[in-house]
């Protein structure tokens, strides 16, 4: 049996962004290691400029991440894209050729009526504990959000801190089962696996490495 700390993510908008630069930004399907690996510093009170901190962290958890329906009396509400237009001043000079910092335009994508559960776990070599991480999102030390700062909670992140054989059987332990499951765990079932950009380089900032999620196909019960 492992120990696993059980969170949720709910919200209107949802933003877990891919490897991009200043034009369009679009987010993932699911929560990637980056943006949990935020949220989680975010709740520790992890400064961006502590790579120390934050590479004590990467080490020590792995993820796997449950997608669910949003369910409003009983019935499924369908996740749905967004994609919201700004301009930017002072772009990297190295954007489409700029040779100077200039205003240039940019897109911005999310996801809506969203949820996800997602099961963490300590690796092999943590030296942080879930104990530790489930102070933190109890009693956050900076305010999470899901992706970007437009992106607030509307639900409590915390749900529990169980003990179960493998990722998987955390997750089906809450409510509702049978989504698709994106899991850093090779057992548990997985079939499918990809391989995604989305594991981030502490000491060079802006910068992931490919990395593979293993997938477990189910099918929402929209049920309960």
């Amino acid at each position: 049996m492992k120990s696993y700390l059980i969170l949720r993510l709910a919200g209107p908008m949802q933003a877990w962004g891919q490897p991009t630069f200043e034009g369009t930004r679009p987010t993932a399907r699911f929560p990637t290691r980056s943006g949990l690996l935020g949220l989680l510093g975010a709740c520790l009170g992890i400064k961006r400029d502590d790579r120390t901190a934050l590479q004590t962290l990467s080490d020590s958890v792995r993820f796997a991440v449950r997608c669910d329906p949003s369910l409003v009396d009983g019935r499924a509400i369908p996740v749905s894209g967004l994609r919201d237009y700004h301009t930017v001043m002072d772009a990297r000079e190295d954007y489409r050729g700029l040779k100077s910092h200039e205003t240039i335009q940019t897109w911005r994508e999310y996801l809506c009526d969203a949820v996800f559960t997602v099961a963490v776990w300590e690796s092999e070599r943590a030296t942080l504990r879930l104990q530790d991480l489930q102070t933190a999102v109890r009693k956050p030390q900076f305010t999470p959000f899901l992706g970007r700062k437009c992106c607030p909670l509307t639900q409590p992140l915390f749900v529990d801190l169980c003990e179960a054989l493998g990722p998987q059987q955390a997750l089906a332990n809450y409510l509702p089962e049978g989504g698709d499951i994106y899991s850093e765990a090779s057992g548990d079932g997985a079939g499918q696996r990809f391989t995604v950009r989305d594991e981030p380089i502490i000491a060079l900032p802006r910068q992931f490495a490919s990395r593979e999620w293993h997938v477990i196909k189910g099918e929402p019960d929209v049920s309960q």
